[in-house]
């Protein structure tokens, strides 16, 4: 999408800080049903984020997977099982809850150090040079294949870590009953 430079960082500041609440309520909730609805609207999020960077094959397939298929997956499955199990919980903070937050926390400020102490200036000359071979590539499927392999390499891989993460978790719920 060609904006202004304004108008763009405006939309830009103002997702980002919906997704930041957006995680936050996936996270704090205590009703599952609520954290489901704010994982949507995350998703719902980023493919705004796709939208404003141009690439809206990526932002479909965003929508219609993720929240499409997935959230609504994730919320049936909260809607058939037993409510008494999230109410009847009162421990607010636990040991393992603890753990989670400390090793959280190190991995964000881990990330914090790399993005700040990574040198960009090769990958411009990189990007520059797949523009080049992209203007030889004549079929659609090899352009979104380059493009997912050089321009979206970041979030093509952290979707398929955040979908791995969900299937151990589906598992281990699975071996818990």
């Amino acid at each position: 999408m060609d904006l202004t430079g304004p108008i763009h960082d405006i939309l830009v500041v103002f997702l980002g800080l919906v997704l930041i609440l957006g995680g936050l309520g996936v996270v704090l909730f205590t009703n599952p049903i609520y954290s489901a609805f704010s994982l949507g609207l995350v998703l719902i999020c980023v493919s705004l984020f796709y939208i404003l960077l141009n690439s809206y094959f990526v932002a479909a397939a965003q929508l219609l997977i993720y929240v499409g298929a997935i959230n609504v997956l994730i919320l049936f499955a909260v809607m058939f099982m037993k409510g008494s199990e999230y109410s009847n919980d009162l421990n607010l903070w636990t040991v393992g809850d603890g753990v989670t937050s400390l090793v959280c926390t190190s991995i964000l400020f881990l990330l914090i150090s790399t993005i700040s102490d990574t040198s960009w200036y090769g990958i411009i000359w990189t990007t520059k040079a797949n523009h080049i071979i992209e203007q030889d590539l004549i079929s659609n499927v090899q352009q979104i294949g380059i493009h997912l392999s050089t321009d979206f390499f970041l979030p093509f891989e952290l979707i398929s870590i955040i979908l791995l993460v969900a299937l151990i978790g589906a598992i281990s719920m699975a071996r818990q009953n």
